[in-house]
């Protein structure tokens, strides 16, 4: 029940936090929120781990692996807060939610995983799923729609680099060492695009990094309590609070191609977590 309750509240902070960051879209560059995203999750992690977690503070044993990890999260979160800049806060989600697939897709590959004909049939719908959200044909293709597209593709790269790290280092160095990856990187080009924000905008920057701290610790700690094969599914809540802040905030809500393409992905996502947990009771 822990993990569960964690899991959830996990995936209620993430879609403020993204909330947050079409919010300050209008008045600042992409590139400045994602920096302060990456800024303040290191300001608030860091002291956490100082003094609680001192022990994880430990070099890791793949430094290549998490610049890696963090360069492709990174990418990421650039195109989801520009795609949320432009189209609808679910919609984005919506075509983010390939992750899953992606990482179905790639696992023979980079994690030696074995695919039946089952799940790479559902990998194929839910990509059917993501072309009825997009409409190609029918509606005009735009860049934030593939950016938002781009983004699932990418965040399911890093959920299979996060899957190999997480049998030699400690999810919460791993969760520093990606918000410090993507704070030096994001740092060399705020000379570029700066904008100097009022201390309202500086607050929600702040509490940008804050959520995103507070989301990705809520998130370990699910996964002290349960598998992270089992807790998948749970990360679909997400477009709960994303619709609830997207129709309050800012006016957006999905179109029934919209909720269409969900159901088909959220369907295909779902059907892939639970054969995989089928699969691996087998092998138990």
């Amino acid at each position: 029940m822990k993990a569960i309750i964690f899991n959830l509240l996990a995936w209620v902070m993430l879609p403020i936090m993204d909330g947050f960051a079409k919010y300050l879209s209008a008045e600042l560059p992409v590139l400045q929120i994602t920096w302060a995203r990456y800024f303040f999750t290191v300001v608030f992690t860091f002291p956490l781990m100082f003094f609680f977690f001192k022990n994880y503070l430990v070099w890791t044993d793949k430094p290549k692996l998490q610049l890696i990890r963090g360069l492709i999260l990174l990418t990421a979160n650039i195109c989801f807060f520009y795609s949320i800049s432009v189209i609808s806060l679910p919609k984005a989600l919506t075509l983010a939610f390939v992750a899953p697939l992606v990482v179905t897709a790639f696992s023979p590959i980079f994690l030696g995983e074995s695919v039946g004909y089952k799940r790479w049939t559902a990998v194929i719908i839910g990509f059917i799923g993501s072309l009825v959200v997009i409409r190609p044909g029918f509606v005009e293709i735009n860049l934030a729609s593939l950016a938002a597209l781009g983004t699932g593709i990418m965040y399911g790269f890093y959920l299979i680099i996060t899957r190999k790290l997480s049998t030699s280092d400690n999810p919460l160095l791993t969760l520093l060492l990606t918000g410090v990856v993507g704070a030096i990187i994001a740092t060399t080009f705020m000379p570029f695009v700066w904008v100097s924000p009022t201390f309202n905008q500086w607050s929600i920057m702040a509490a940008i990094g804050l959520f995103a701290c507070i989301g990705h610790l809520f998130i370990i700690l699910s996964l002290k309590y349960a598998d992270a094969s089992k807790l998948a599914p749970l990360s679909y809540f997400e477009i709960i609070t994303n619709i609830i802040i997207a129709y309050y905030i800012f006016n957006d809500f999905p179109d029934r191609w919209t909720f269409l393409g969900l159901f088909i992905i959220v369907f295909s996502g779902v059907y892939i977590s639970r054969r995989e947990n089928i699969i691996k009771n087998i092998k138990i």
